[in-house]
């Protein structure tokens, strides 16, 4: 690591972490040099980071040798960013941007950077009150990135990852792994962090599927919402509201679908054929 602690900079800066924000900054150089690895896949990457805070993952993904746009919303951080890697700066391999990642348009974001053929990467700490926007927006990249890594709570990275039949196999999970495919890759303890979170975390790695399953239309939402909206629920009356009885029972046969089914039983495979099915028969 070239640069000082987050602890060192915030001492140095009169700085302390914004609960507002959501805060949490990694301090352990050897976790962050292992998230940059998850992102990174070889050299010449183009890398949006969400969430740059005081640099411990820029540090690592410039090491690298991957641009990098390092995306942080605190005013406070930036100048401290540009301080802390002007050199790389002045070369063109970082671009510090003060934004929302929320609003800011990452696919135009990744066109400005340098490397024109590079194939891109989004990565990032996510504050944990924003990581399910965060995601959704990642789902909406991913026929336009190579890979995405991000530090999250556990929580969210079991149900990212979930296999269908769990307890934690729920919508986000359909969502994510009908673009994706999903690994989490390794535990953070909060020891890691500064200040220390209550829960753990952990990083989650997002591959596109070679073959797109479907994109994710309205449709594609509805369905799978409404099977999850009460899990208890089998699906003959989850999905009662999307079309008459017998259009639903006629979709549900030709996607080898059981609608004495729960909504966890079903494979993300079938949660699209079932919806191509159900809107080649209705107009829903």
């Amino acid at each position: 690591m070239t640069i000082p602690s987050p602890g060192q900079i915030l001492k140095a800066e009169g700085l302390t972490p914004k609960y507002s924000f959501g805060q949490n900054f990694l301090t352990d150089p050897r976790m962050a040099r292992r998230i940059a690895e998850a992102a990174v896949v070889g050299e010449g990457r183009k890398v949006i980071e969400i969430g740059a805070g005081l640099g411990a993952l820029t540090d690592h993904l410039l090491e690298m040798g991957s641009t990098v746009a390092a995306v942080e919303r605190d005013r406070e951080l930036v100048p401290v960013l540009e301080r802390l890697f002007e050199d790389k700066i002045s070369t063109g391999q970082l671009h510090v941007l003060e934004a929302d990642a929320k609003k800011l348009d990452w696919q135009e974001t990744l066109r400005t950077l340098p490397k024109a053929e590079a194939p891109w990467v989004i990565c990032g700490n996510l504050p944990y009150q924003i990581t399910g926007p965060l995601i959704e927006k990642t789902v909406h990249m991913a026929r336009q990135i190579e890979r995405a890594a991000f530090l999250v709570q556990k929580e969210v990275a079991d149900r990212l990852a979930a296999p269908p039949g769990s307890k934690t196999y729920g919508a986000l999970s359909v969502f994510v792994q009908a673009q994706f495919k999903v690994k989490r890759e390794f535990i953070v303890k909060g020891g890691a962090f500064i200040p220390p979170p209550r829960i753990e975390s952990a990083v989650i790695s997002l591959v596109p599927r070679p073959e797109q399953l479907t994109e994710e239309t309205p449709a594609f939402r509805k369905v799978v919402k409404s099977a999850f909206a009460a899990r208890r629920k089998k699906l003959k009356n989850a999905w009662k509201n999307l079309a008459a009885d017998d259009v639903v029972q006629q979709a549900a046969e030709k996607s080898s679908i059981s609608l004495m089914s729960r909504a966890e039983e079903i494979d993300v495979e079938r949660f699209v054929t079932f919806t191509k099915n159900l809107v080649s028969l209705t107009d829903i």
